[in-house]
């Protein structure tokens, strides 16, 4: 199977913004997941395009989309209120572009938390699920599970995947907090893995592997919505 060429959309937020975004729609969809970008790069970072190009090699279609601040240039990550608005926006583009396909959405650590927020405040129309690319669930060196409260209102089924290196999830902290969730979430370790999904040689993997797994694990799941 090959993918696509990434088509470039635009995704309008409200009356006085829009956002750009990259839709990848392989001829052999069966799904499409709305993937947002981490804090601190956007959607045409390398990670995020490896992802893309592998879950079209799965038959999944991927909606990647800027947040308004990405837009921007700022590295000042957009109050919850507009993240959220952004992910509406982002779910309903694909909605509109992929009429019938069913949908999952996340991404990577602070999209993949602004989408399960959104979702926990209303839910997302037409997303069957969603999936976490590394759960930010506290800053580095500052364990506590508070960011992952709002979990407990999502109600579609989830999927965590996290490495066992990662600062920004003791999984301590976060293994718990998923198992409350129950039959709802998925957990999937991803072992000497960090927070980018990086392993170092001495674990005797490397991060093309790392990576095949990762994938495979979101292309099994979204089987089983």
């Amino acid at each position: 199977m090959t993918s696509a060429s990434p088509e470039r959309v635009e995704i309008v937020v409200d009356a006085t913004q829009q956002v750009s975004g990259l839709l990848q729609v392989p001829g052999d969809a069966r799904a499409c997941c709305v993937l947002a970008h981490g804090a601190g790069a956007g959607m045409a970072h390398p990670f995020m395009a490896a992802v893309a190009n592998g879950l079209a090699e799965r038959g999944i279609a991927t909606l990647r989309y800027q947040f308004p601040y990405m837009e921007r240039g700022s590295k000042r990550p957009d109050p919850p209120k507009l993240a959220h608005a952004t992910v509406r926006a982002a779910v309903d583009a694909a909605a509109q572009r992929l009429p019938g396909m069913p949908l999952v959405a996340g991404g990577k650590s602070f999209g993949g938390r602004m989408t399960s927020q959104a979702q926990a405040a209303a839910p997302l129309r037409g997303v069957r699920g969603i999936v976490f690319i590394g759960f930010p669930l506290h800053p580095p060196s500052q364990p506590s599970d508070e960011r992952g409260k709002h979990l407990a209102d999502v109600q579609v089924p989830m999927l965590f995947l996290q490495g066992t290196r990662d600062e920004l999830a003791d999984l301590a902290l976060l293994q718990p907090l998923v198992q409350a969730l129950g039959e709802r979430a998925t957990f999937k370790v991803i072992e000497h893995a960090d927070h980018s999904f990086h392993v170092l040689a001495r674990s005797g993997r490397n991060d093309k592997q790392v990576m095949e797994e990762l994938l495979d694990a979101v292309g099994a799941w979204v089987g089983t919505l």
